[in-house]
């Protein structure tokens, strides 16, 4: 006969691998897409400049007028001071103030920072997290105000774009190809659905969506948010307006089209929307206007709006830096906020610059330079500076990523990198430009030395696919450009071999080959590199070593690495350690670094490195609010799990009305002849066949098996190693709990706490008043009484996803765990309750890593599903 159980478990276990297989490839999936996009996108660029020439182009470029140029930036200026509105304008969304100066900076380098680089870890929002953080913000705050902001810019976009469409559909018809009503009709439903977003959310009302509740910004927020989109939007879009030539099509009209190429390019996902942008405008004007012309403008728009703020974070945030160094006041969160956010502004700068190097080799020398080189430099040396200032380029790309995590090692091949191609740039064409922009990026790392101290290799672990794509949509853009500058040159396979002072094409398609391979085996080398080994758990010495650690700290939850079910990794100093355990695709570590807080920083850094080199996720679980910024300049978001309950034994006393029915318990307990006892360490393993046989009826009564990793289960060596507090009845031990201790008589708590069926009814009550009365006695300030998973989440209208979601499960969920029955309990002691976080990366990773977790938790699924 066949066990229908063991048919069902392997159902379980085939359906488990196949979401942990899909799981495990979906960044494959996601790296084709865009590399998919990114041909076609080159594919649309060739040909709608298929009658255009380089030279047009640049002639284009030498004829737009300084006014143009004056007139942009001042227009840029106006935009970012606008962007800086939308972080004012969440903080108040999600009731926080910060002076203006502090947002300002922050919201100006974050819209830097996305807007010139737009992927992953080089993005708004790690920006934001890093600073935010540091000024004091809960994860849910920054969480609420990325969200804001991000809505508000959409909807903003959403609104012009449409009223746009409704003044100028006859314009814009023969553009997209549809007639003028149907263009009208589009632009007043997505008006109607913005009305009625409006409407419904008038007043900060809630809109009720089955069991989740959503609050909508009330109607000033959301009338004073659209204006700000109107100033920002308008501002941008003048930007390009005023380089494009005279007469193109009016002004009302273009921000139609500039607002839809924006939406698409932030659609496409393609870091700074690279390509999507300009296929749009010139597919927008081409008809009613030059291309070259256009393609000058477009250059300087990104210049002017993405390059030249840039340039500005970074001479703030160093002069700030220099101004620290040199012992001059500055202002305290300012100073907090530049020395986190340098290295990702110089990370993006260096992207900026592997562009630049990499977009030069494939774009001629001007004849004049040629002529001046020709006198001076040997043909084998500018033909070795041409090809190698190019692989240099796509080198800066991968050391970028070790700028962003302040290694030590990155920071020295940018600065080696960005010397020597400041010279090729000097050799190979004389570029004054280029090398001024190279030497101010070398000046900038000179005087920001002290922020990058981290000893690690940046070559240690695969690049990820956001900086995969990054590298693509460099090669594929610099494919683009060759067959747009060489158009007319009738390719041959002698031009490989052509080594000529104006052989610039055969320069240019060498150059492109050595990228090509380069960032193939790149490529290859991050997806067929042999993986490291996955964590083992620790040996005896190990061990030991981490016990005497957890003794000497406050934690009292530091005990539960007794346990041996943990892995561990040491601060470099052996000042502190992590204590992890592997599910899946996630490496999770339970609580903060458990040592001296001032060995956090590296060893966090040590363990997000260490994971991601196995090609897994980094997670740590239940942490504290004191690790937050730590984990925020790691590259990792913190979303609220619950709250912990903390009792204050200084003044704890049964007196009051508050306390009248836990009075009553422990006097039912002591009329039902309980009687408590502490058993020290030493005396454990005289009672362990007791306690065994209260652990098995307790396990066996409730259908349970052991958990793990954050709890502890009924292991002998485990139960003798703390003391245990215990009652009887008649001298028969009825319950226990092992109590968790350390040197420093911080900290008490309980990890497990069973009792036999017949224990008398309260004995828990009585259990607990106990334990924390005789723990006041010896001297212990405060009693851990766990964690109430999904508490404390904010019904604020500002919620982020994580927290409504949250709160849905806490309300309705109790079906599956008793989530309110738990912080009923624990509130019955009237305790003090603190934030628990788990610290993971973004997008769809902290819904994961939650899972793994609970997985980890319960032993797995078969653990989750027979509980």
């Amino acid at each position: 006969m066949i066990d229908i159980s063991d048919r069902t478990d392997a159902r379980e276990e085939t359906a488990v691998s196949l979401f942990q297989r899909l799981r495990r490839n979906r960044w494959l999936t996601k790296g084709g897409a865009t590399a998919i996009i990114l041909i076609i996108i080159g594919f649309a660029i060739v040909r709608l400049t298929s009658e255009v020439r380089y030279d047009d182009v640049v002639a284009a470029l030498r004829a737009t007028s300084w006014l143009s140029i004056v007139s942009a930036i001042l227009f840029t200026a106006l935009s970012f001071a606008a962007l800086t509105l939308y972080d004012v304008g969440a903080l108040l969304y999600v009731k926080r103030k910060l002076p203006y100066v502090d947002v300002a900076l922050t919201a100006f380098a974050a819209y830097a920072v996305g807007n010139t680089a737009g992927f992953g870890p080089l993005s708004g929002g790690a920006i934001r997290y890093r600073a935010y953080s540091r000024l004091g913000l809960k994860p849910e705050e920054i969480a609420g105000v990325i969200a804001f902001v991000t809505l508000a810019f959409g909807l903003g976009l959403a609104s012009i774009a449409s009223f746009s469409l409704l003044a100028i559909a006859p314009e814009i018809a023969p553009l997209v190809g549809l007639d003028p009503f149907w263009l009208r009709l589009i632009a007043a439903a997505v008006l109607a659905g913005l009305g009625g977003l409006m409407v419904a959310g008038r007043d900060g009302r809630v809109l009720q969506l089955g069991r989740i509740a959503l609050r909508f910004p009330d109607s000033r927020t959301a009338s004073r948010q659209l204006l700000v989109s109107v100033l920002d939007i308008a501002a941008s879009a003048t930007v390009l307006y005023v380089l494009l030539p005279d007469g193109i099509m009016g002004w009302p009209a273009f921000l139609a089209v500039y607002a839809v190429a924006v939406g698409l390019g932030v659609l496409s996902h393609v870091p700074a929307g690279l390509g999507v942008f300009e296929t749009v405008i010139l597919a927008a004007l081409g008809q009613t206007a030059d291309i070259d012309a256009v393609l000058g403008a477009l250059m300087l728009y990104r210049l002017i709006y993405h390059v030249l703020p840039l340039l500005l974070a970074v001479i703030f945030v160093i002069g700030t830096e220099v101004r620290s160094l040199s012992r001059r006041p500055v202002a305290s969160s300012l100073g907090r906020i530049a020395g986190r956010l340098t290295p990702i502004l110089l990370a993006t700068l260096a992207l900026v610059l592997a562009a630049m190097l990499v977009f030069s080799s494939v774009t001629p020398t001007p004849d004049e330079n040629l002529a001046l080189l020709s006198s001076y430099v040997p043909l084998p040396l500018l033909e070795g500076a041409h090809f190698l200032a190019s692989l240099l380029g796509l080198v800066l790309v991968i050391v970028a990523r070790g700028l962003a995590r302040r290694l030590d090692g990155a920071w020295w091949a940018a600065l080696v990198i960005a010397s020597v191609a400041l010279l090729f740039s000097l050799i190979k064409a004389v570029a004054l430009v280029e090398a001024g922009l190279l030497a101010f990026f070398v000046l900038s790392l000179l005087a920001t030395r002290r922020i990058f101290d981290r000893p690690a290799t940046f070559t240690g672990e695969p690049l990820t696919a956001s900086w995969l794509s990054a590298m693509l949509a460099l090669c594929l853009f610099a494919v683009t450009m060759l067959l747009f500058v060489y158009r007319d040159v009738e390719y041959s396979h002698d031009l490989w071999w052509q080594f000529e002072l104006s052989g610039e094409a055969p320069r240019g398609l060498r150059a492109v080959l050595g990228l090509t391979i380069f960032c193939g085996a790149v490529a290859l080398w991050s997806l067929l590199r042999p993986a490291r080994a996955p964590a083992d758990i620790s040996s005896k010495d190990a061990l030991e070593m981490a016990v005497a650690i957890a003794a000497k700290q406050d934690i009292s939850d530091a005990n539960l690495v007794r346990m041996r079910d943990k892995s561990l990794m040491f601060s470099p100093d052996g000042r502190a350690f992590i204590m992890y355990g592997r599910q899946a695709r996630s490496w999770i570590a339970l609580f903060d670094p458990i040592g001296p807080q001032d060995a956090w920083p590296e060893l966090i850094w040590q363990f997000v490195e260490a994971a991601r080199s196995c090609g897994c996720r980094p997670v740590f679980y239940q942490v504290s609010p004191a690790g937050l910024s730590y984990y925020a300049d790691a590259g990792l978001r913190a979303f609220r799990l619950g709250e912990l309950a903390v009792m204050d034994l200084r003044t704890f006393e049964l007196k009051g009305g508050k306390w009248a029915g836990l009075r009553q318990a422990v006097s039912r307990g002591q009329r039902d002849g309980l009687e408590f006892e502490m058993v020290d360490p030493d005396g454990v393993p005289a009672i362990m066949d007791e306690l065994s046989a209260v652990s098995d009826s307790w396990l066996a009564h409730h259908r349970a098996k052991e958990k793990g990793f954050s709890l502890g289960a009924f292991d002998a060596d485990y139960i003798a190693g703390q003391p245990v507090g215990v009652l009887r009845v008649n001298g028969r031990i009825v319950a226990f709990a092992n109590v968790l201790v350390t040197d420093t008589l911080e900290e008490g708590s309980v990890d497990l706490m069973r009792f036999s069926p017949d224990a008398p009814r309260g004995a828990m009550d009585f259990l607990f008043v106990s334990l924390m009365e005789f723990l006041r006695d010896k001297g212990f300030k405060t009693f851990n009484l766990g964690m109430a998973p999904l508490a404390g989440l904010s019904a604020r209208r500002s919620s982020p996803v994580w927290d409504k979601v949250g709160r849905t499960v806490f309300e309705h969920g109790e079906r599956f765990y008793n989530f309110k029955g738990l912080k009923a309990f624990k509130s019955k002691f009237h305790p003090h309750w603190q934030p628990r976080y788990m610290a993971a990366g973004g997008g769809i990773s902290p819904v994961l890593a939650l899972m793994d977790a609970t997985f980890l938790i319960g032993g797995g699924v078969k653990g989750i599903v027979k509980k």
